[in-house]
């Protein structure tokens, strides 16, 4: 059956990533942090799959997500929710109860406008203080959605099968572009498992330890060529051009199977995927368009030539009827735009950070080790989008933060907020490479958690060391409010950064 054309599918992941949602769970008896939608013991290599919890009988309580390590023993639930009896009707409690009949709060207009630099939204900062889960009206779509804020209601929301992505199909909601960026109809990011947990389980076949060992080598070779095209360059020189821009298509080629010549096409139908605003519509479509057209294409040429590599995987998967290939095409749309826009802007952002605190980026320097954990604390630390991403529908009633939230109710989830609550994160706006909680939500959490967290964590672990080696003098060459950042975008992150050395 001859591959077509399928809807496009987009996650954004937020490091773009990252790729770019379960959380990120750390083994007690290491200190190790694990990623992407499993548990992963770094003592003892086991691997515990992504927590997907069920409501069980009347009156039982089932954890929401529980990590294990095997090494030590020790178990961590993430939340915990009793549902009512089966037709009782009552609201079922998360944390915070209040009582039902607490009215619900007015609806706010959020405008979601740019903002500067690595600026903290003020609408969300407002929100997460005074009410941390509101109701919210975004720029376009029909009707209000309720807004999600704090950590642990949002990983409650998020992991809780009882909010339902699949519900949002067909159904107009407010929203922040005038068309999705996902398909509703294919992929990931609007099915619910079991549906869900068969499609992941295809993907993930190609972000194993195994393949992430095979790229990193490559990957460090391109940030070298890359990076001594610069300095042959000299200085000053545009970091995004010479570095985040290329570095993660180059990746990205490698890992889906680009050829050399499509990589310019491809970045430029990324950016448009992910473009907002009214004036981006016709933008989107059209990219949407090319970039379902190459993908199929690709997915066609893997069939007759065989590689190990994303393309190959879905082809194969696609051939054996594991999945079709709508749905193909739809999950290589989703790692292409993630892959390479999204990790373009979070990688820039994280540099942003770091050479505007030139303390963290001596310390890096004089403590190299320190490397993965300073990772961690920029993905936490950088907001990686604008606005809130793909809503949940929920399926009964359900009480989270004391708010009652009614079936069929739109609910957002504010990883930013989340990132930046004080209860999880004290002093969430200090950059810290010592906290001693690491479990961001830069990734998402629960069954869509971002699946190429570990490829996206490697490729800002590759960055920015082989930057700290190759150019241990380097500075921004403009003041830090002369750096020009994304306007009217999904993805936050810079549009050029000037630096000398």
């Amino acid at each position: 059956m001859p591959l077509d054309p399928a809807p496009a599918s987009a996650s954004v992941c937020p490091a773009q990533a990252s790729l770019c949602p379960a959380t990120v769970s750390t083994c007690p008896a290491s200190g190790s942090v694990s990623p992407v939608g499993v548990s992963v013991c770094p003592v003892s290599g086991s691997v515990s799959p992504a927590g997907v919890s069920t409501p069980p009988a009347s009156g039982s309580a089932s954890p929401a997500r529980v990590s294990t390590c095997p090494a030590s023993g020790s178990v961590s639930p993430a939340r915990v929710s009793t549902p009512p009896a089966s037709g009782s009707g009552s609201p079922v409690a998360s944390a915070s109860p209040r009582p039902a009949s607490v009215p619900d709060p007015p609806v706010r207009f959020w405008s979601v406008d740019d903002l500067s630099a690595l600026d903290p939204d003020p609408f969300l900062d407002g929100v997460l203080r005074d009410e941390p889960v509101t109701r919210i009206r975004l720029p376009y779509g029909e009707g209000w959605a309720w807004l999600v804020t704090r950590y642990e209601d949002v990983r409650f929301v998020t992991s809780d099968p009882r909010f339902s992505r699949e519900r949002v199909v067909g159904r107009e909601v407010t929203t922040m572009r005038p068309v999705p960026v996902a398909s509703q109809t294919a992929g990931l990011q609007y099915v619910d498992p079991p549906r869900h947990t068969r499609l992941r389980r295809v993907v993930a076949r190609a972000f194993t330890g195994r393949s992430m060992r095979r790229l990193r080598p490559l990957a460090e070779r391109r940030a070298a060529e890359l990076l001594d095209g610069m300095a042959r360059a000299g200085a000053p020189a545009d970091l995004m051009e010479q570095l985040h821009g290329p570095f993660p298509l180059a990746v990205l080629r490698d890992f889906l199977g680009v050829a050399d010549e499509d990589r310019q096409d491809w970045a430029a139908t990324g950016e448009a995927l992910l473009s907002a605003g009214a004036q981006s519509e016709e933008r989107a479509r059209e990219a949407a368009k090319a970039t379902r057209e190459r993908i199929a294409g690709l997915l066609r040429r893997r069939r007759e030539e065989p590689r190990e590599d994303l393309a190959g995987v879905l082809a194969r998967a696609a051939a054996a009827g594991e999945i079709t290939d709508d749905e193909a095409v739809s999950l290589a749309i989703a790692v292409q735009v993630s892959g390479g826009h999204a990790v373009r802007n979070n990688s820039g952002s994280m540099m942003y950070a770091l050479l505007t605190h030139p303390g963290h980026l001596d310390r890096l320097r004089r403590e190299p080790q320190l490397l993965p954990r300073a990772v961690e604390e920029l993905f936490r630390y950088v907001p990686h989008r604008n606005g809130v991403g793909i809503p949940r529908i929920a399926t009964e009633d359900v009480e989270v933060g004391g708010r009652l939230i009614r079936a069929g109710d739109v609910v957002y989830n504010a990883y930013l907020a989340a990132n930046r609550d004080p209860q999880a994160f004290p002093d969430p706006d200090a950059l810290d490479f010592d906290r001693d909680h690491l479990a961001h939500l830069a990734f998402g959490h629960g069954p869509h958690h971002c699946l190429a967290a570990v490829m996206a964590r490697m490729e800002a672990e590759v960055m920015i060391g082989a930057v700290l080696a190759r150019f241990p003098a380097l500075r921004l060459a403009v003041p830090p409010e002369q750096v020009e950042f994304q306007r009217r975008g999904l993805i936050r992150g810079p549009r050029t950064l000037p630096v000398t050395w």
